[in-house]
């Protein structure tokens, strides 16, 4: 490779302030990740990349006579978030707009740049410098000078990237239109499918708020059961009160612990709204408190686990229904996973179950 004298200078520039750039770039991934970490937000990648020297010496051979100083070239420290979904990347454009210095006359929104009758490479690039009350390190002024570009796109849009760059960009020969046709329908299906995973993610999104707010009014028998109606149930503590009366035969607290393990088994027990759920509790909430009467007098047992309420509704429900001993051996299994000790606690609780006429 062929460079002029000014590009060797802006190479012998590049070796000189490589340090600065290692060090600049440690900064902003730390600077990037506090960010989507402060903001709860989950992204598939985060990357940074100091340009490499063969990189370098390609793009001066190619155009070198444009920059004056190796800071005017603006990607020699690259940055890169990859978002899930692409809608995602306007949130963390406009985080990023708060946190650092934007240079808008080299920034490049290429999803604006496409054409109506085009597909293909979508990104936004944001060319930044690190604001001093952001970060300022009195040893190192120079990263606060010194321009980085930050990519934000989607998952899609950077697969589309990543193969456009193997099978396109990298190439010295140029690609025949049969190969460019080819090319441009896969860039739309993958364009459409970044559109769809939003759609979706939005309508499931308005589903659970539409659900979430008729639980909390009451509308139960609309609701029907599933992990996240069952989750935004038991947030309303609905077996609270049975669980503090159990507690009190022993003057003992509740303990709180995971209900989710219920939610398949009660779906077992034909469950199909949580107004069903409801509907249990009522109907068998003084029995399961009688069988728990004889489970613990005597035992001076005075911590039970908030769980014991939904398991004795369960227990009940399971013994009134006809399914006896077997019912109850499936259940523990279903709960706690397969155990010769079932089989005993089965025929124990049935025995129990007699005394105060549950079957």
């Amino acid at each position: 490779m062929k460079l002029d004298v000014h590009c060797e200078m802006l190479l012998s520039e590049y070796h000189e302030k490589l340090p600065i750039y290692e060090k600049m770039k440690a900064v902003v991934l730390d600077l990037l990740r506090n960010c989507l970490d402060k903001n709860n937000i989950l992204v598939s990648g985060l990357e940074a990349r100091v340009k490499a020297e063969q990189s370098l010496a390609g793009k001066l051979e190619l155009k070198g006579y444009k920059y004056h100083t190796l800071e005017d070239i603006t990607d020699v420290l690259g940055a890169r978030i990859i978002t899930y979904y692409s809608d995602e990347v306007d949130i963390i454009s406009a985080l990023a707009e708060k946190m650092f210095e934007i240079d808008w006359a080299n920034s490049v929104d290429k999803r604006k740049m496409l054409e109506i009758d085009r597909f293909g490479y979508l990104s936004l690039h944001y060319v930044c410098r690190i604001p001093e009350t952001l970060y300022k390190d009195p040893e190192l002024p120079q990263l606060n000078k010194i321009r980085f570009e930050l990519q934000m796109r989607s998952t899609l849009q950077h697969v589309w990237a990543n193969m456009y760059h193997d099978i396109g960009y990298k190439s010295n020969v140029e690609i025949p239109i049969e190969y460019q046709r080819n090319m441009t329908r896969l860039a739309g299906m993958l364009e459409l499918a970044d559109e769809q995973f939003c759609r979706i993610r939005k309508e499931i999104n308005g589903y659970r708020r539409t659900v979430q707010s008729m639980v909390a009014m009451g509308k139960l028998d609309e609701v029907p059961l599933n992990g996240d109606t069952f989750r935004s149930f038991l947030s309303l503590k609905p077996f609270k009160n049975l669980a503090d009366k159990i507690a009190a035969i022993n003057h003992g607290e509740v303990y709180e612990d995971n209900l989710m393990p219920y939610y398949r088994i009660l779906l077992n027990m034909n469950m199909k709204t949580i107004g069903d759920i409801v509907k249990m509790s009522k109907t068998y909430s003084e029995s399961a408190y009688q069988l728990a009467l004889l489970q613990l007098a005597g035992t001076g047992l005075d911590i039970v686990t908030y769980s014991v309420a939904l398991q004795n509704l369960c227990i009940v429900a399971i013994l009134k229904k006809g399914f006896g001993e077997a019912g109850l051996v499936s259940f523990f299994n279903a709960l706690y996973g397969e155990n010769d000790y079932h089989q005993q606690r089965a025929k124990r609780i049935c025995e129990q179950a007699r005394k105060i006429n549950l079957i």
